[in-house]
């Protein structure tokens, strides 16, 4: 059964790019910024964009120089999962990470049966993460070893985090978002800590409809930390991928909390971020975030359908929009845009333009 699914400073974005475009033209974009692709991931190192989302099948990695072609950009197949085995199907939502001078993917695969589901880890030492080898460097085994997806590490104040979406006992009916620590990239250590779980009314849709599964699911998954001024925002998806109710909801903490006290949390009463039908935009989720090259702008990475009844298939594509910080320093993410909505790519770095001696700066 497929159940949907990051903190980063970085900067990402792509667009349709047609050729004979000019230059003014090339500075807008629209959603989708590809045709398909779930649990959009983006990251930013040495000049370049690194981007991925879940194919199902395999993991791969795009990179570019220019947010603007993703559609074109260079892209590599990194890993292929063998044909039998723990770790052989349902790739979903892997992540690429850069920590202690190596690089790191993390994501959930199964032997077929989705109560098998858990985490793995791939290293490679290389600079270029679409060079060298990736190795796997083996299960990402959470405390109790629960089913467990959608995991994301988190650097805070030189220590890192695990936060995942996970069953409680052994079997399916709830998924809650969860945090341990880390002692190093590719393992856990100590206890898990429960942050969040679906309990309100908008968090509990995941009716089902299969004699063949369980009649319902109540869903929190997709965790991802993001960082601003003195506090934490922990995003969410909440209800089942699979209805129109799949939203961002949020946890908020101070930076200086302590991270695996759950008391630590207060969530919010209402959804964030959800579908906008009059946008034509259905069950928007697992979202990531990043920053604009001059670091002025915040934006949001998320998929989402087209049309209702879409569910969690092949259908859901990445999407990129601003979001904004109210004065209260509260992320506000607004409405989903709708797709024939013209948006200016993420600020770039400013440039000095000297013409007659007179300096100039322009957005390039």
């Amino acid at each position: 059964m497929k159940i949907a699914r990051v903190f980063i400073y970085t900067a990402f974005v792509g667009c349709f790019v047609i050729n004979g475009l000019n230059d003014q033209q090339t500075q807008r974009f629209t959603n989708p910024i590809l045709p398909a692709g779930a649990d959009p991931w983006c990251t930013y190192k040495n000049g370049y964009y690194y981007y991925t989302n879940t194919t199902g099948r395999n993991i791969t990695v795009w990179k570019t120089k220019s947010i603007a072609r993703l559609q074109t950009a260079e892209k590599k197949v990194v890993f292929n999962p063998p044909a039998k085995g723990p770790y052989s199907k349902e790739i979903w939502a892997p992540e690429i990470h850069f920590l202690a001078g190596k690089w790191y993917i993390y994501f959930a695969a199964d032997s077929g049966n989705n109560v098998d589901h858990r985490l793995w880890v791939l290293e490679n030492s290389s600079p270029d993460p679409l060079q060298g080898e990736w190795v796997l460097k083996g299960k990402l085994t959470t405390p109790d070893d629960k089913w467990s997806i959608d995991g994301s590490v988190y650097n805070h104040k030189g220590k890192l985090y695990l936060i995942w979406s996970g069953w409680e006992g052994d079997t399916n009916g709830r998924q809650d978002i969860y945090i341990a620590a880390m002692s190093n990239p590719w393992t856990v250590t100590g206890k898990r800590v429960l942050l969040s779980k679906p309990e309100l009314e908008w968090e509990t849709h995941g009716d089902l409809n299969n004699p063949n599964d369980v009649p319902h699911v109540d869903v929190n998954e997709g965790p991802q930390i993001l960082e601003y001024g003195n506090r934490l925002f922990l995003i969410y998806s909440a209800s089942g991928c699979w209805t129109e109710h799949y939203s961002l909801g949020m946890l908020t903490s101070s930076a200086t909390a302590d991270l695996m006290d759950s008391t630590s949390w207060k969530k919010n009463p209402l959804p964030v971020f959800k579908q906008s039908p009059e946008n034509k935009v259905y069950a928007p989720g697992h979202n990531s975030f990043f920053r604009s090259p001059d670091g002025t702008e915040y934006w949001i990475l998320y998929h989402a359908n087209d049309k209702p009844g879409l569910g969690c298939g092949k259908w859901r594509s990445p999407r990129a929009q601003r979001f904004i910080w109210t004065k209260d320093g509260t992320p506000y993410f607004g409405r989903p845009v709708a797709t024939n909505v013209s948006l200016a790519i993420p600020s770039e770095k400013k440039k000095v333009v000297r013409k007659r001696k007179t300096p100039v700066l322009e957005n390039r």
